[in-house]
């Protein structure tokens, strides 16, 4: 059987790389070691319900923060991806099939844990015609049903090798943020993500807002990959450009000798500078901090999100 928690089976495309040296991370990354009754009520809701979080699955430094304020984003359609992005920790290999009770699953979930916003993504699965669309859209109409004043922020895949109707599938299925990261500058993704194409993912968000012009949009980079200050300035152009309103950068945190290597450590004064570059731009909503992740904070800043557009629009 397959041991999902040994590096060398949870990452079989990667067992023949090259060790890369992981670099002492700086003061400014550390994080506190996860503890307390919230995050063991969050873990025990998680347990009993069966349910995957990215969180634990691609080694989030904030799960501590995160879970002891009840706070986890929820990663549907199992823990095993089809792709192999040499930057993520989420295992590889043959996904199992869908599990058709998944959805309920996490609308239970979101009850239990008296949620106000929650995040839904997903591994890719290329094996599955759809990528996985109707999945979605079935775990966010079970979530309205049972917690209707929840808000619901998803981050999906690429569905690069399905259909149009896909993407149109889960937008129909109104989440309030639709988010779909960029992860890197365009030059590092035959390396960094190999799969995936920027161009194709870039028209997806774009697509989002033609099809649902009222819907918030949401993409995210890595930074420390072996990027250029020139090469981020582009992807937000690029963003803008496709109309999306909320941009988080954080630091590339290397999970493995086998990931790509950590190319450097941001310094905090340099996020700041990207963020304050990224409001010039355009943007409605920006995280920019060495320990931001895509649901990091998420309810807090959908809020604030929502209240930058009301006061764009003159309605605050």
């Amino acid at each position: 059987m397959r041991d999902l928690k040994i590096p060398a089976q949870r990452h079989p495309e990667k067992a023949r790389r090259p060790d890369n040296v992981q670099p002492k991370k700086p003061d400014w990354i550390r994080v506190k070691a996860p503890g307390g009754k919230g995050y063991a009520d969050t873990a025990r809701i998680m347990r009993e319900n069966r349910l995957v979080t990215v969180c634990e699955e691609a080694g989030c430094p904030n799960v501590g923060e995160c879970w002891s304020q009840g706070h986890a984003t929820m990663m549907i359609m199992g823990e095993i991806c089809t792709r192999g992005c040499t930057f993520c920790n989420v295992a590889t290999g043959r996904p199992d099939a869908l599990d058709v009770f998944e959805p309920g699953r996490v609308a239970d979930a979101v009850q239990k844990l008296g949620l106000n916003h929650v995040v839904i993504t997903s591994v890719d699965r290329d094996d599955v015609d759809d990528g996985g669309a109707d999945h979605f859209a079935q775990t966010i109409r079970a979530v309205r049903h049972r917690s209707p004043a929840t808000t619901i922020e998803i981050l999906t895949p690429d569905f690069i090798k399905c259909a149009p109707e896909a993407l149109e599938t889960v937008v129909a299925a109104k989440p309030d943020v639709f988010n779909h990261n960029l992860e890197t500058v365009p030059g590092l993704y035959p390396e960094v993500r190999p799969g995936a194409r920027y161009f194709h993912s870039l028209r997806l968000l774009q697509r989002v807002k033609e099809l649902d012009p009222s819907m918030f949009t949401k993409s995210g980079i890595m930074v420390g990959l072996g990027e250029d200050r020139q090469s981020v300035t582009q992807v937000m152009d690029d963003m803008r450009a496709a109309d999306v309103d909320f941009l988080t950068i954080g630091q590339y945190l290397q999970p493995t000798p086998k990931h790509h290597r950590v190319d450097r450590f941001v310094h905090p004064d340099e996020f700041a500078s990207y963020e304050k570059a990224a409001y010039g731009k355009g943007f409605l909503m920006v995280s920019a901090t060495p320990l931001t992740r895509s649901s990091y904070h998420a309810g807090d800043d959908f809020a604030r999100l929502r209240s930058a557009r009301q006061r764009r629009l003159g309605l605050a």
